[in-house]
This record gives C-alpha cells, structure tokens and sequence, in this order.
C-alpha cells in the first residue's frame, strides 16, 4: 500500500454473472464513484449501496480504495431502503461532503511540510552563511510572514500549541481501511519497511495495531475516537529530519512486533500493552528538533519551565496529556479514575525513560534484575517496560540495511544543524554532533557496540527468540561499519601521504 503515481484508479465489479473493469480518476469524489458504481450495477444513481470484497468485508467509497483483480471483483450490494427522498438524498449528500472534506485534509500536510521546508532554509540561511545585518533582517522579515502564512492557512502551528492539540478533522463514522494480509504479517515483524508508507497509511496501520491487540474491544474505546486521537498526534510531531511522525510510527511498530515477537500478552495485563503502545506513540510528540542539552545550554523555555530535568520528555508527556483534555480526542474518557491514573502514571514513566541520560541508570537497575527477573513483581515489570520502550525508541539498527540507513542520514542533518546553531550562538557542541568531526561509521560504531547490543542482550535473556531477528542484526550492522571505517581510514592514509609528498616535492 505505497503510494500510487498513477492519476486513475481502476476496480473490478462482478453483475450479472460477468465482471467488468471501472475506471476512474483519483480526484473524483466519493459521490461521483457511488453514482459510477450504481451504474455499472444497473441501478439508479441515488441508491443507497454498499461495496463488498471477495471476503465479505466492507470497502469504503472513495478514491484511495485499493485496487483489485478480475479473480477477486468487488461486488455492489443495494441497501434496504432503495431510492432515497429527497430529504434523505439531501442529508446522504452532507454526509459524502464531510467525508470528501476529511479525505482531502491529509492533503493539509502536503501545504504545511512546503511552507515549513521553505522557513527551514530561510533559518539555516540565517544560522550558516553569516549574512550582513541588513540580509538577516531582511531574512528575519520573511521568515515572520512565513510563519503568519502558516497560522493562516492551517490555522495551527507548533508555535500555536493550544491551538493544534485540537483536531481539525472529523469523520460521521469509521471507515475502515483495507489492509492486505501480506501487509499485516509485514506489520508484525521487526524487518517492516517504514519507508513507503504515507502518513494516512500510517495512520491506517496504527489504527490496526490497536485493534489487532485487542485494546480496542477489551478496553471498548470508540473507534472514531481512536481515529481522532491519532489525527492528533499526527499533527503534533514537528517536520524535523529525524524526530518527526515517521519515527513515531517506527518506534511504535517495532514495539508491536516485540509484543507479537516476545509473547508480552501472555506476560502483560492489557492495561500494560495498552501503557507501552500508547507510550511509543507520545514518546517524542512535538520534538523541536534539538536536544536536552542544547535547551539546558540555550536556557530555553522548556528547561526553565523543567527545570533542567528532562526538558523535552517532560515536554512530550504535558502534549500528550494535553491532547487527551480534549473530549473528542480522549478515548480513555470513560475509564474509571483509578485505571486512568494507573494509565496515566505508567505513560509517563516510560516516556520519561526514553532521556538518554538515564540510559546507564536504567539498564543497570534492570541487569541487576534480570537473572531473578520475577513476572509477579510490580517493580521488575515497571523496570522492564522501560528498557523494552528504550529498545524501541533506538532499534534502527535492527531493521534492514536499506531501511535503517537512511534514518542515519537522517539523524546526522539533525545533529548538524543543532551544533551548527551552537556554534553561531557561542553554546558548547558535543563531538559526536560536530559536522567537522564526525563521519557515519564513527557514529553508528560506538554506540551500537557500548548502547545497542548490550541492552538487547540482556532483554535477550529473558526472550531468547530475539537473538536471531533482533541481536544478531546489531552485529552484522557493528561488523559492516567497522569495515566501512578500515576503508575511510585507508583512504585517509593515501590523502595524507599524497599530501607529505606534494609538499617534500614543494620544497625541493
């Protein structure tokens, strides 16, 4: 379910004992295809219908529907109720308007990653090339019209919190998405691919997660509300490179797979598995893109307001909890108090937990643990599901090559441009965030051999079944880069001595 280039959608109906292929253009709205539908079905285009795969199962009616094949044909069911009044035709039509309305929201994002690239060049302009006065009030003058165009035309931003914790999009009722069976198996393992996937579908599978872990029916949380609240997390992670919705869903997806992977409905409450994936969805919300240190450092209003203690995971908690305020977002609203205060403190604790200044803290608190680790312990399960999300929150490495790469890359233009904005500004910069100073290999090296692996190996031994698809692609991924720093380092010696033979050669 990538995204599709072509600008027309085509699906095949079986009528009449035949199939026949229906072709349309993605910008049809969801009207214009129920009246196509009725048509290639023989009935009238105001009948109410309903369209059915090969399975049984409901497909929505619009224009992101999936494609299918002549041996899989969808097929038009007739509602009770025939031809509607005029009334009814008229209250169905305010009804499709709505859910085209909701449907061409996502294209919001579209709009606002524009603007927010354009204002994040503008502020690098501003940060590196050391302008003269008059060019950096010029580029301060246009980088404030941005920001007014933002407000604008969203009517949110992430510099107008109050306003973006309330969702902007609403849905009459549930529509649920199809998702292939390749793509739900995909789903479960920690080798997903969480690159082709566009927001929405994301979202989508998001929404899967929740149902297919039972939380939705156990804990009987409105489907639509479940919709809304992930709307709204979705417009609250920022356009950073690296900590951005993306990695929301990457950190979220592979704490699915460990609870899949590891059996953690069979060790956990329900109210547990509900506190880690509703954590590994928060975990980051509203990032600004720089670090504790820098907010400690720069004495932003987030380490005032913290105290220097955990600016941003505190941060992140006081956003989420924020968006459950909202009624239409809140689908714990109908928990009794005491659940929803063990809910509440147990989300926070994990969130908290993802500092990486507490990262020795932590796993030396669970190492001492682990070789008496008892299931029955409130304390050792609490200490567990800590390490368990700082897993997630750092498991690139575990994923492919080709998927975990890039977020590399990804990583290294944040780090960049915190350091580069620490230079400008006179704060200190940490070597490791240095552009000067660091490469990948020399990056990924260190921490996978001192961070990645020993952790993993010690949640390892209390699930075995994680050597083969979780350690031993931490080694292989040390292993490559160490070669790939024998290589950087052979080429630098040939420089070097290239450059002590042109000079010898200067001074003959």
């Amino acid at each position: 379910m990538g995204s599709i280039s072509s600008a027309y959608r085509v699906i095949h109906l079986h009528t009449d004992g035949r199939t026949q292929k229906v072709v349309f253009s993605r910008f049809c709205s969801p009207c214009d295809i129920k009246e196509l539908l009725c048509t290639a079905a023989g009935l009238s285009r105001n009948t109410t219908i309903s369209l059915l795969d090969s399975s049984g199962a409901m497909v929505s009616i619009d224009p992101t529907m999936p494609n299918n094949s002549e041996r899989c044909p969808y097929r038009v069911l007739p509602l009770p109720g025939g031809h509607l009044t005029d009334k009814e035709e008229l209250f169905q039509n305010v009804l499709t308007q709505v859910a085209e309305q909701f449907s061409r929201a996502f294209k919001i994002n579209e709009l606002k990653m524009d603007v927010t690239n354009r204002l994040a060049m503008l502020e690098k302009r501003v940060e590196l090339e050391g302008m003269k006065v008059v060019e950096i009030e010029k580029c301060r003058n246009d980088i404030k019209k941005l920001r007014e165009e933002m407000a604008s035309r969203n009517n949110s931003s992430f510099l107008e919190e109050n306003k973006k914790l309330v969702p902007r999009r609403d849905v009459p009722s549930y529509p649920k998405y199809h998702l292939s069976q390749e793509t739900v198996e995909a789903l479960r393992q920690p080798t997903f691919d969480v690159w082709q996937w566009e927001p929405n579908e994301m979202l989508t599978c998001l929404e899967h997660m929740y149902h297919d872990l039972g939380l939705i029916r156990d804990f009987n949380i409105n489907p639509v509300t479940l919709k809304r609240w992930l709307l709204c997390i979705h417009d609250n992670y920022r356009n950073n490179p690296f900590h951005n919705f993306r990695h929301c869903f990457c950190v979220s997806q592979m704490m699915y797979s460990m609870v899949r992977l590891c059996s953690l409905q069979e060790k956990f409450t329900q109210i547990d598995i509900l506190i880690l994936m509703t954590a590994a969805v928060c975990h980051d919300l509203d990032h600004p893109g720089y670090n504790n240190m820098y907010q400690i450092n720069a004495r932003t209003e987030l380490a005032v307001r913290y105290n220097d203690i955990s600016p941003l995971e505190n941060h992140h908690c006081a956003i989420a909890f924020h968006i459950f305020s909202q009624p239409h977002a809140n689908m714990f609203a109908h928990f009794d108090p005491d659940t929803f205060k063990q809910i509440r403190q147990g989300t926070i604790t994990l969130i908290l937990a993802t500092d990486m200044a507490r990262h020795g803290e932590i796993l030396d608190s669970f190492k001492q643990k682990v070789d008496i680790f008892d299931f029955s312990n409130e304390d050792h399960l609490t200490c567990l599901k800590m390490v368990l999300i700082k897993c997630c929150d750092i498991s690139n490495e575990v994923r492919p090559m080709e998927v975990a790469e890039p977020w590399v890359d990804c990583l290294l233009e944040e780090y960049f441009m915190q350091s580069d904005r620490e230079k400008a500004e006179g704060l200190p910069v940490a070597p490791f965030m240095d552009r000067e100073k660091v490469t990948k290999p020399t990056a990924q090296i260190g921490f996978i051999k001192f961070v990645l692996i020993p952790m993993f190996e010690t949640v390892m031994k209390l699930f075995p079944q994680m050597e083969e698809v979780m350690v031993q692609p931490l080694r292989e991924s040390r292993d490559r880069y160490e070669e790939l720093k024998q290589i950087d380092d052979a080429m630098n010696e040939v420089q070097k001595k290239k450059s002590e033979n042109l000079t010898m050669g200067k001074k003959k």
